[in-house]
């Protein structure tokens, strides 16, 4: 029977999900609607499009390395308790295994790729756990790194993967001087590698500032030059990862550690899980509250 885009708006009006997984549902459904809303339900895509709205900034960042190639990846639910739970933890490593496998080019294409050995999509599989779950489950984002043979992975995962740090060294194979640097990545979290990596449009901008600041402290005009350039020192400091103090040994900076090992930082990846979106706040009291007054 030919799917026509009439029966997938009204599949989607009735369950939520989306296009694609209501496509898909009249087809292996030969059209029958109700067999196609059992389908989704039973896929979990219905039940993951319910819990859509929902806030999930909770959950784990995943490290995976296979070979030449690692994969930092973050995924996010709704409460801290389900983190903790084996079958959130185990979605996390298969699609770790998946990601740093196929890697795919980005999120979208992730979703849509059929992991091996389960006969599901990403996404499919992630609405499945959504379903045995209850809770609103999100592949966040990835970061996918690959190395030659002569450098080396530095992986670390802060908080029992609140926070992951990825890094790559090149020029060495020592896993232990590679992981210092990603738990340095973690704990400080550095913009850059290095100052020549900054925007020299942001290094400008810094530079008026520190220029007006310096004007406005009362300094004379003929120093202030001077002045500015010794300050921006301590901007890139703060931003550049090479410039910083290394946070085993305060005394040296990353660059002279890494150099005396042998080494170089090609580059590094840091995720903090739920950063950036805007959790909801709740007062426990005031629900309880609100649903005795109901009762």
């Amino acid at each position: 029977m030919a799917i026509t885009a009439k029966m997938v708006k009204e599949l989607r009006e009735k369950t939520g999900a989306g296009m694609m997984d209501c496509k898909k549902a009249l087809t292996e459904t030969n059209g029958n609607m109700e067999d196609a809303i059992d389908f989704l339900r039973t896929s979990g895509a219905a039940q993951a499009a319910k819990k859509a709205d929902r806030i999930a900034a909770e959950g784990t960042a995943f490290i995976e390395v296979n070979g030449n190639d690692a994969v930092l990846l973050e995924l996010n639910c709704e409460t801290d308790f389900v983190t903790r739970g084996e079958t959130f933890q185990e979605l996390a490593a298969d699609l770790g295994k998946h990601l740093v496998t196929k890697k795919p080019a980005d999120l979208e294409a992730a979703l849509q790729q059929e992991l091996d050995g389960k006969g599901q999509t990403v996404e499919e599989y992630i609405n499945t756990t959504v379903a045995t779950i209850g809770e609103k489950i999100t592949l966040r984002r990835f970061a996918l790194l690959n190395k030659s043979d002569d450098a080396v992975f530095g992986s670390y995962l802060h908080m029992g993967g609140r926070i992951g740090a990825l890094t790559l060294l090149e020029g060495s194979s020592d896993e232990e001087v590679a992981k210092d640097i990603a738990m340095h990545v973690a704990a400080v979290n550095p913009s850059y590698v290095s100052r020549e990596d900054v925007n020299e449009d942001e290094v400008n901008r810094e530079r008026e500032v520190l220029k007006e600041q310096a004007l406005n402290e009362g300094k004379p005009e003929k120093i202030v030059e001077k002045m500015v350039e010794g300050r921006l020192g301590k901007f890139f400091e703060d931003i550049c990862l090479l410039e910083q103090p290394f946070v085993k040994d305060s005394d040296v900076k990353v660059k002279k550690y890494v150099a005396d090992k042998g080494a170089t930082v090609n580059t590094f990846v840091r995720f903090e899980v739920g950063e950036g979106i805007e959790k909801k706040e709740e007062d426990f009291a005031e629900e309880v509250m609100s649903q005795m007054k109901k009762n």
